[in-house]
């Protein structure tokens, strides 16, 4: 019988996974998955509880909250020379991961997904020391995303992020940066950029509409310095998936990609909503770095 540690936020969401905890063990076991839990009570508990399973030898990791609960445990996880399959079950907010990979929100339906142990090997993002399986971004647009309060997001969600961007860009300054890969260098006064592996991106499922979580490249998407008319028409279009051939917008694909700041303050990285550090640095991608559990086709 294979052993599975369930890693999981009780405050995501509406508290929903809390609620269902018996419902969904009782799928797991069912499938033979010998499970036990682990609740966080505070940020950084859910990388080490993933490094304490691994070393414990649990087949399966279970991470059961938001994109930062699967952040955390993605950071456990990506260092580590073996590493357990990975479950998803979705309760945040936006939950970029799991509808990237149509991860149903129905917990007993996700459960079943991760006891039918159908997987796929999919690519992990590397931003210096740290690890991101979604998004990495920065820029004056994407530090708005930390001024949202919790319970906006939770109730507007992407919304939310697009009405503040809305009312401060008139008084934001675009920020000066240097873009290098293998293939191309770029400098430019820059709104926001995006590193993105998987094609969910806070909501958005266009905005990286040609992400492949397992092609071994980032997607990369710069939004160049924009006036608020500009910036409501090309988030218009990216609502559609129609964005990428915009004159505002510079996309190419990379495995790597270094950023320099040419700015006189600190630029933050943001990695899958969570901060990340500051520029300069390398994005790097770790192809199939990770095998997760996804539905099976038919």
């Amino acid at each position: 019988m294979k052993r599975a540690r369930f890693i999981y936020n009780p405050s995501s969401g509406r508290e929903e996974v809390k609620k269902h905890l018996y419902e969904i063990l009782d799928v797991l076991e069912s499938y033979g998955l010998e499970t036990s839990t682990y609740q966080t009570k505070k940020s950084g508990d859910a990388t080490e509880a993933a490094i304490e399973a691994a070393e414990r030898g649990f087949d399966v990791i279970i991470a059961a909250g938001g994109d930062g609960t699967l952040y955390e445990v993605i950071n456990g996880l990506s260092p580590l020379e073996k590493r357990p399959a990975l479950g998803v079950i979705p309760a945040g907010t936006t939950n970029d991961f799991a509808r990237a990979l149509a991860i149903p929100r129905d917990f007993r339906e996700a459960a079943k997904i991760i006891g039918e142990q159908q997987s796929m090997a999919i690519d992990i993002g590397k931003y210096n020391d740290q690890h991101f399986i979604n998004i990495a971004a920065g820029g004056i647009l994407t530090e708005l995303t930390y001024e949202v309060p919790s319970k906006l997001k939770t109730v507007l969600g992407q919304l939310a992020y697009y009405v503040r961007g809305i009312e401060k860009l008139p008084y934001l300054k675009p920020i000066h940066i240097t873009l290098e890969s293998d293939e191309r260098t770029i400098e430019e006064e820059v709104m926001m950029f995006l590193i993105a592996n998987s094609n969910s991106v806070g909501g958005f499922e266009k905005l990286a509409p040609q992400a492949d979580l397992s092609d071994g490249l980032f997607d990369v998407i710069v939004l160049k310095e924009t006036n608020v008319a500009e910036f409501v028409r090309v988030a218009s279009l990216a609502k559609r998936g129609e964005h990428l051939s915009d004159d505002s917008i510079i996309y190419f694909k990379a495995k790597k990609v270094k950023v320099i700041s040419h700015h006189k303050d600190s630029v933050s990285i943001n990695l899958d909503g969570e901060l990340g550090g500051t520029l300069p640095g390398e994005f790097e991608v770790l192809p199939k770095h990770i095998n997760v559990f996804v539905k099976r086709n038919g």
